[in-house]
């Protein structure tokens, strides 16, 4: 379940345009980051809900909800994770994110 990480599980306060400088433009190194990170949270998501899964019961009385152990570890598991956006920006920082800028069309330009 661990997965080897370098980033830092706390915030760290970065200087945008240093992180702008491979792309050109903050705000398109912010959409980036952004949707990296989007992307991150939501296979974090499935990933969670699938181990959750095994440990679901479908009762219909909320009075039978259990506590179960190794439910709870991994769900402590994944609230030490860092959050997507600080692994979105190391990501960005390796230059482990494949992004590509679409050229506006001359007509488009125009209309």
């Amino acid at each position: 379940m661990e997965k080897k990480t370098s980033v830092p599980v706390t915030t760290i306060t970065r200087d945008v345009y240093k992180l702008s400088v491979p792309i050109g433009n903050v705000y398109e190194t912010t959409m980036i980051i952004a949707k990296r990170a989007n992307q991150i949270a939501a296979e974090t998501k499935q990933e969670l809900n699938r181990k959750l899964e095994e440990f679901s019961t479908y009762s219909d009385n909320l009075e039978e909800t259990f506590e179960n152990r190794e439910q709870i570890e991994i769900s402590r598991y994944y609230e030490r994770q860092p959050k997507p956006t600080l692994i979105a920006i190391q990501e960005l920082i390796d230059k482990k994110i494949y992004f590509r800028k679409i050229e506006e069309r001359p007509e488009e330009k125009n209309a």
